[in-house]
């Protein structure tokens, strides 16, 4: 349920504070007081789309912040954890900033998410229903849909299994047709992947392969100027001749020792240069060692070598570098996946689409089926909600026509209805009344009501065009919702204001030349002063009064009796 809403520099309204509770709230007030912004503003906390008209006169930004308690669902579940939103008390705080600038900040639980992102989210939170609402039901490619929304939990699982069997379909269906459209420009393109997969599946190619190749080449195509500068480098230390670089530095080491002890310095000088014809032996032995083991490979240069002048040949065909080129080749793969492989041929991908097909035509009738038992529960249910709403001469029916498989599947459905006696059933959009339809949305409404798991519902002004004994039905057919979801209901008549658990007086006042929206909870006396108002006008009568006392008291007693 919505149970706190905040709003700042919104439209008229500059700032205002409200805590909504279970059960069924009405709002009242005169007509241009401020009730509808107060929905608009609930309406952009669920997704709606903002607009700079929406800020206040003289404001940089509007803010909206709504609290919202809710019970999850798998559903709700899912879509919190594709935004990355944790759901923690079971509290969803969602924050939503319009800027003058059109900038457009939205936060849920802090979480920063987009407007698309918010309105996947807000369906399953509040649900309103505003006055053209019920022009759904004067829109039969509507109809499926709240039919649909009947049948939910049925059926889901056989929906999301035909629309990708329906997907595949599709996808054949396009790759056959494009095949025999132009069958040769087809089999040259086939040909061509084909040749681009099978020379990189061939080539074998890794992340990182060309620079260790690189490196490797180096060594290997200069190995035999390292062998050369090994020897030489040996040669000049150890080799086979009088006074190499070993013999000279130990001559100077003999000399040095003969003085070493004569003084400090000469002790040092002595053995530094020891120290030094040490290292060099050590050097002279390593250099030997690695000369001695170094082979030149010229089978392994000429493999290295071709397989640097092939990677360097796909890069220079299929991208910049073996990254590009591997990723060339998953595109080539996944077309060539799509147009049935390498050694696909038109009778295969023929026989592939039949088949896909065949699965679509069976989960769409499956649909169908579900579908059918849904129409005749709803029509009895619709039947019993109108005969609440004084409609118990209506006829309700579901018609179903067929139509090419398509995302919904092969069914099309139109609302029909017979409200006189010996008059046949017609489209339910033709005949119709407002007053009507209003009824047929609100019946909707109370049996969805039962199933949907919404948070709050919120009815703007529903009941416009009706009075009397209906417009008492409509009030009590609305606090029926209120005991399954938190309902918000805009209104102008007494019998469904009185009614409600919580009432809100909006109001239109100036301020410093300014005008401004507030909004009041009103308590019994005040209750009562505006009920008498929406009777009989704003002369405050004592028969006025009465009336809403009595009113007050039979709803009272109404609530009660239902409980």
């Amino acid at each position: 349920m919505l149970q706190e809403l905040s709003i700042q520099n919104f439209a008229i309204i500059p700032k205002l504070n409200i805590s909504f509770e279970p059960g069924m709230t009405v709002l009242t007030g005169e007509t241009g007081a401020g009730k509808s912004i107060i929905i608009d503003a609930v309406g952009l906390l669920t997704g709606g789309r903002g607009s700079q008209d929406y800020i206040r006169q003289g404001a940089d930004k509007a803010i909206l912040q709504g609290l919202i308690d809710v019970e999850p669902n798998d559903a709700l579940q899912q879509v919190l954890e594709s935004l990355g939103i944790l759901l923690e008390d079971n509290q969803l705080l969602i924050h939503r900033e319009l800027h003058r600038n059109g900038r457009n900040v939205i936060r849920v639980n802090n979480v920063l998410v987009n407007a698309t992102a918010l309105k996947s989210l807000g369906r399953h939170l509040v649900d309103i229903h505003g006055q053209n609402e019920h022009q759904a039901l004067m829109q039969p490619e509507q109809h499926l849909g709240l039919l649909d929304e009947f049948a939910q939990k049925k059926l889901q699982p056989v929906r999301s299994a035909y629309q990708s069997a329906f997907k595949k379909y599709q996808q054949l269906n396009d790759a056959y047709h494009k095949r025999q459209a132009d069958e040769q420009a087809w089999a040259q393109r086939l040909d061509m992947l084909s040749f681009q997969s099978n020379e990189l599946n061939e080539a074998n190619l890794v992340v990182g392969e060309e620079e260790e190749l690189e490196t490797e080449y180096q060594e290997l195509s200069n190995s035999q100027d390292v062998l050369t500068a090994l020897s030489k480098a040996y040669e000049a230390l150890e080799g086979e001749w009088a006074n190499n670089g070993l013999e000279t530095i130990g001559t100077a080491v003999n000399e040095l020792e003969d003085i070493e002890e004569l003084a400090p310095r000469y002790t040092k000088l002595t053995e530094a240069v020891r120290g030094a014809y040490y290292e060099l032996q050590e050097a002279a032995s390593e250099i030997l060692n690695v000369r001695d083991n170094l082979a030149f490979d010229e089978e392994r240069l000429r493999y290295v070598d071709d397989r640097l002048n092939l990677i360097r040949s796909l890069e220079k065909k299929y991208g910049a570098t073996v990254t590009d080129v591997l990723k060339h080749q998953q595109q080539v793969d996944n077309e060539l996946l799509q147009m049935g492989g390498n050694e696909e041929n038109a009778a295969a991908l023929a026989d592939q689409l039949h088949d896909a097909k065949q699965t679509a035509h069976q989960l769409a009738q499956q649909m169908h089926e579900i579908r059918t038992d849904a129409a005749i529960l709803l029509t009895d249910q619709i039947h019993e909600q109108l005969k609440d709403l004084y409609m118990d001469k209506a006829i309700f029916s579901v018609k179903f026509m067929n139509q090419k498989l398509s995302l919904t599947g092969q069914d099309s459905v139109e609302f029909y209805i017979q409200t006189n006696l010996g008059e046949s059933a017609k489209p339910l959009a033709k005949i119709a009344s407002g007053g009507e339809l209003s009824r047929m949305m609100l019946a909707m409404k109370t049996i969805f009501s039962r199933e949907q798991g919404i948070t709050s519902i919120i009815f703007d002004e529903v009941d416009t065009g009706v009075s009397g004994r209906v417009a008492q039905a409509i009030a009590e057919k609305i606090a029926v919702i209120g005991r399954y979801s938190q309902v918000l209901t805009i209104t102008h008549l007494p019998q469904v204001a009185a009614i409600a658990d919580h009432h809100f007086f909006i109001e239109k006042q100036v301020i410093d030349k300014r005008t401004e929206t507030s909004v009041r909870q009103l308590e019994k006396k005040e209750r009562i002063d505006e009920l008498a108002r929406m009777l009989s006008g704003n002369e405050l009568t004592t028969a006025a009064k009465e009336n809403a006392r009595d009113l007050l008291k039979r709803a009272h007693t109404h609530k009660n009796s239902v409980e």
